[in-house]
């Protein structure tokens, strides 16, 4: 009897552990109505997000939805009535927390991509790869900030990309698990011995090092870009271009302006706070590097 009263009491506190979902309810309407579907191939190892630590209870944090595939369609299908003729497939690599319990502290680690599907070919498209740090001391409620962030970078890939060039690199889906390594073998920046100095109008232009003749970028006397003109003098917004190189290095254009690009063994990266990148005034604007 004793041994039925424990079980039951175990099998309640597990039911009682909280839970935190992800919503994906962000706008990820296609403005020029050029996508016809949007798929997603899950290829997560573990489809167990992880938990964090809150007010010293243990929070799950999950997507509402089991079927993430299924929510996905769903989500583009409702925001989507007009529909175009690109196939999109995001790839899921990786969604998980570490939870640094008793110390307030937590990390999302989040890695996805976007592809155009054409005749069953994958053309790369664009990729959120990154650490997302949480403080309690300046994130109160950390699960609810956990599953926004997560969903703002879900809705930010997919908004971006509807107007992203693709790369030209055909994939098939069985190589699409070596993507990066057939991909960045077709990148010139990153296997260039040199860059060259110039503007970079978007991804493409810089993975191939193809910069826009006569454009350059102009500074405020404290070395701020405030602009970019070409050889006619005529000035234009900074957020028309994707990058400019200067000196060797590659400056990428961010939500809070331009960030020098680092490189280490893997690629270019920058670093930069969650705030910076998904500013809170637009948290559609998120910046996929």
């Amino acid at each position: 009897m004793k041994k039925i009263v424990l079980f039951l009491m175990f099998s309640a506190s597990l039911s009682a552990q909280q839970v935190e979902s992800i919503k994906l309810n962000q706008n990820i309407k296609d403005k020029f109505s050029r996508t016809k579907s949007l798929t997603l191939i899950d290829n997560r190892a573990d489809k167990n997000i992880g938990t964090v630590t809150y007010k010293g209870e243990t929070v799950q944090i999950k997507f509402s939805e089991e079927d993430l595939k299924n929510y996905i369609e769903t989500w583009f299908a409702g925001d989507n009535k007009t529909r175009g003729n690109n196939d999109i497939t995001l790839l899921l690599e990786e969604i998980k927390i570490d939870d640094f319990k008793n110390t307030g502290l937590a990390k999302a680690k989040i890695k996805i991509s976007s592809f155009i599907n054409r005749n069953g070919k994958y053309y790369f498209i664009n990729r959120y790869n990154g650490s997302i740090d949480f403080n309690s001391k300046i994130t109160p409620n950390i699960p609810k900030m956990v599953s926004s962030t997560i969903e703002t970078v879900f809705s930010s890939l997919i908004n971006d990309s509807y107007s992203h060039i693709a790369f030209s690199t055909p994939i098939l889906e069985s190589e699409l698990n070596n993507y990066e390594t057939i991909v960045s073998k077709n990148i010139k920046f990153l296997n260039a011995p040199e860059l060259t100095n110039g503007v970079y109008k978007d991804f493409r232009s810089l993975s191939l090092l193809k910069l826009e003749p006569g454009y350059y970028v102009e500074k405020n006397k404290k070395g701020k870009v405030t602009g970019v003109k070409n050889s006619e003098n005529l000035l234009l917004s900074a957020e028309y271009i994707f990058a400019y190189i200067e000196d060797g290095k590659i400056f990428r254009m961010t939500p809070i302006g331009f960030l020098e690009m680092q490189k280490d063994d893997k690629g270019y990266f920058v670093f930069s706070s969650r705030l910076e990148l998904f500013p809170p005034q637009n948290p559609n604007n998120g910046a996929m590097i």
